[in-house]
């Protein structure tokens, strides 16, 4: 179940940005709860967010929609590589 939940998160923002090769992916499950972090190039971070975080609410929008039907929820976080602590 969280494995589709990032898959589609993935192939979304495959789409969006312009090294789409870097984009990593990564989820924790829970049994009622899904996060997903998202990491893209420095570059990158803008075009999945969009302008106002509208590009990343459309995202937790669908994202919370798919969840639903598995009954779970999502958070999802995108990850700013230069302010990554841990590589």
């Amino acid at each position: 179940e969280a494995e589709q939940l990032a898959s589609l998160t993935k192939t979304i923002v495959m789409a969006l940005v312009d090294k789409p090769d870097n984009v990593c992916v990564t989820h924790t499950a829970g049994e009622y709860a899904v996060v997903l972090e998202i990491r893209v190039c420095a570059g990158d971070v803008g075009k999945v967010i969009g302008r106002q975080g509208i590009y990343a609410n459309a995202m937790r929008v669908l994202l919370s929609a798919v969840a639903g039907k598995l009954r779970k929820s999502v958070t999802m976080v995108v990850i700013c590589p230069h302010l990554d602590r841990n590589g």
